[in-house]
């Protein structure tokens, strides 16, 4: 296993008053991520995307976003004890060699006590980032405009990820914010035969809490959420730095909201944001959602939780 060292962090805001995420975030090592709520890790790597690459450059700009915001939400109070493990060592190779290797180290990472905060990245990392934790009863909560359940064939891509945990053993899968002629039936058939939920972006739009309580419905019955962001669940004019930008995605006051709301479930183990991809954004718009979805999902997150 091998990580970067990590970037230093500091806040812009020349205002002492202004606590940002740039201030509190620590530099960690796995030998004391337990002392921490949170531990971020960067993952990149766009290798295995299907559509437009630059997802590689993704960790860099969500760690800039990040530091300048604000660490305080307005009912919950400042978000603390966050660390910075640094960003994984992507071998050379095929994408499953990538994947396997990657597993090792989320492996270990998965083994401290504090919730892992995966910044990719493409979407094909969700199958490594989660996989360590089908060990216990697994269930996904993926916020995304697309099922990513597609057969492999020849290698895994960036649209395998959710076919390849459910057949090493995932429980439970709930996609938030799908979207209308995005997936072939046959994906969405297959989502269906195994027993999936599929909350589509008009849902969304209609009651984002009642989305949120089907996605947690489907949970019913596992120890372990492992929640997922891939960015392209907002719509396009948001979010214009994806692989595959989408119009009648959801809105980023939606996702922030229903990220809150998950969040607070007990049994939430790890996080993902993945298929930010700077060098096709307009004005960091992606970055800046995702780095915000961050945040909202920490400050929703229950530190008292096993």
């Amino acid at each position: 296993m091998s990580l970067r060292e990590p970037p230093a962090w500091d806040g812009p805001s020349s205002d002492p008053n202004d606590e940002q995420f740039g201030d509190i975030v620590e530099p960690a090592t796995l030998d004391d991520a337990s002392e921490f709520d949170a531990i971020l890790v960067g993952e990149p790597y766009d290798g295995a995307v299907i559509g437009r690459r630059g997802a590689r450059e993704g960790p860099g700009a969500l760690r800039e976003a990040l530091a300048g915001v604000k660490t305080h939400r307005f009912d919950a109070g400042p978000v603390q004890s966050i660390g910075d493990l640094g960003d994984v060592e992507v071998p050379d190779g095929d994408v499953e060699t990538v994947q396997e290797s990657i597993r090792e180290t989320t492996h270990d990472i998965h083994a401290s006590d504090a919730l892992p905060v995966f910044l990719g990245g493409d979407n094909s990392l969700t199958y490594p980032n989660a996989a360590p934790l089908l060990a216990e009863s697994l269930g996904v909560v993926n916020f995304d405009a697309h099922l990513d359940c597609r057969e492999v064939r020849g290698e895994p891509t960036s649209g395998t990820p959710y076919r390849q945990l459910y057949e090493t053993g995932l429980d439970a899968y709930a996609c938030v914010g799908a979207c209308h002629f995005e997936t072939s039936t046959a994906y969405a058939e297959y989502v269906g035969e195994q027993g999936g939920e599929i909350v589509t972006s008009e849902a969304v739009g209609d009651d984002p809490e009642s989305a949120v309580e089907r996605a947690l419905d489907a949970m019913a019955g596992v120890e372990t959420i492992y929640v997922s962001v891939d960015l392209d669940v907002l719509d396009a004019a948001a979010a214009p730095g994806v692989s595959a930008p989408t119009p009648g995605g959801i809105t980023t006051r939606e996702l922030f909201r229903m990220l809150r709301a998950t969040a607070g479930d007990d049994r939430v183990a790890g996080f993902e944001i993945v298929e930010c991809a700077p060098p096709l954004d307009s004005r960091e718009l992606t970055a800046a959602a995702g780095a915000r979805a961050i945040a909202h999902l920490l400050s929703g997150y229950n530190r008292d939780s096993p």
